[in-house]
């Protein structure tokens, strides 16, 4: 019997390359962060965030749920909190009283979605609405074509409060401290921009 290999002529061998894997190289390596600890380098294998209450307790359930449970305590129904948000003069102060009752508005924001405002997140864990992001309420408002009735200084500085609202929301643009950072120096003073473009205090609120 003619042994098989006999019958394998050298044309019909193909020889692959083995593919060797350098293990020094950093293709799709992600390095750990490092943590030194009395000194000592060491590796974070799991991590894990915490929430705690307004008494420093560690907050053991589902973090929308605990919140939910607050923010119904205080506006029984949707309609109960679209008006206390709409009569606000400040949402500042709204999310102040939040914090004060014991919703950890940052975690929340964190855990949940960092791109909504905290009105939609609040209507979204609270009351199951469905959210919308900064950047899309942004849009909604450009959609209504609500600046044409100012003039063109203005709608420039609107667009741009509309910008930073969208990037970082309604906290950092209901004070006129925002009007003192680019791209607002560019319009001018914060009291040339308030009096000069808009006529006044009450006018450009």
């Amino acid at each position: 019997m003619t042994p098989l290999i006999d019958e394998i002529s050298d044309e019909e061998i193909t020889f692959v390359k083995p593919e060797i894997r350098n293990p020094f190289s950093t293709a799709g390596f992600v390095p750990r962060e490092k943590v030194f600890i009395n000194g000592v380098d060491v590796s974070v294998l799991v991590s894990r965030e915490l929430s705690f209450d307004k008494d420093g307790k560690l907050i053991t359930r589902k973090l929308t749920d605990y919140t939910k449970e607050i923010v119904t305590e205080q506006f029984s129904t949707l309609n109960d909190f679209l008006n206390k948000w709409n009569e606000s003069d400040k949402k500042e102060t709204i999310i102040r009283e939040l914090e004060e009752r014991g919703v950890p508005v940052d975690d929340l924001i964190n855990s949940v979605d960092k791109k909504l405002d905290l009105f939609d997140l609040i209507c979204h864990v609270a009351f199951d609405q469905p959210p919308l992001t900064r950047k899309e309420r942004a849009n909604n408002v450009r959609k209504r074509n609500y600046f044409t009735r100012h003039g063109e200084q203005a709608r420039q500085v609107l667009e741009a409060l509309l910008e930073k609202y969208a990037d970082e929301g309604i906290e950092n643009i209901e004070s006129l401290d925002v009007l003192n950072v680019i791209p607002f120096t560019e319009f001018g003073s914060r009291t040339e921009i308030v009096k000069g473009i808009f006529g006044g205090k009450e006018k450009y609120l």
